[in-house]
């Protein structure tokens, strides 16, 4: 762990037998920083992505779980839903408020991760920026004005708030990579391909559609019938 290094100047005086020479020692003293961990609350456990956030948190530095909210697997300890060699001692409580007022109580530094749904998003960052602490939000088919409305309350309460389109760093790195073509191409077409598709556009071709159309260049002229989003289903049938 790193240490903070203060340096104090105390003014010695030395005295000889034929003048007085007055000198400056420096005086180094090593001092452990107080530091705490960020607190950080699950919100949407119980679910797959949930889970992995769990076990990412216990392994990065700096952080610590400090909630585990769902309304599945309530009472459960979360390091055992995780599969994780030990228990965490917190159990999955369907209440979010008691958690943050739990974590206020205590003056730590905490941030809410939310895996919720669209229905419910808004007022769980309403909940989080009431108890002073940001949130992180990755719901899938969030609605823009919602997005809308989240920075609008955020920006009045002075809170932060991030909107993760993907958490995937496979995505973001095809989005860069999406980015870097289209200034090699006049044409571009995005197509999506699921053996059982339920809901297109997805949330990560939607973001790639509104990068490169930010972009300022006008892509697919020759074909004006043609969108720069390209739906295309590809259903595997069994024979």
């Amino acid at each position: 762990m790193a240490a903070a290094l203060s340096s104090q100047f105390h003014p010695t005086t030395y005295r000889s037998i034929k003048n007085v020479k007055t000198k400056q020692l420096v005086s180094c003293s090593m001092q452990q920083p107080s530091q705490s961990n960020i607190k950080v609350v699950i919100n949407g456990a119980a679910k797959e992505i949930g889970r992995a956030a769990v076990v990412a948190v216990t392994k990065a530095r700096g952080m610590e779980v400090a909630g585990a909210v769902d309304s599945h697997l309530v009472g459960e300890d979360i390091g055992m839903v995780c599969d994780m060699e030990e228990a965490l001692e917190i159990p999955i409580i369907n209440d979010l408020t008691m958690v943050l007022g739990s974590i206020s109580q205590s003056k730590a530094t905490g941030v809410v991760v939310d895996f919720t749904d669209p229905s419910t998003v808004y007022e769980n960052v309403k909940q989080a920026t009431a108890f002073g602490m940001n949130s992180v939000v990755y719901v899938p088919r969030i609605k823009l004005d919602t997005v809308t409305a989240l920075s609008a309350f955020c920006e009045k309460a002075s809170m932060g708030c991030l909107v993760a389109p993907t958490l995937s760093i496979g995505s973001i790195l095809l989005q860069q990579a999406a980015i870097s073509a289209s200034f090699h191409y006049n044409n571009v077409e995005i197509v999506e391909s699921r053996p059982t598709p339920t809901d297109f556009p997805s949330p990560d071709a939607i973001q790639i559609a509104n990068n490169l159309s930010n972009l300022g260049q006008i892509y697919n002229r020759e074909d004006i019938s043609t969108d720069v989003l390209v739906r295309e289903t590809q259903l595997n049938q069994s024979k």
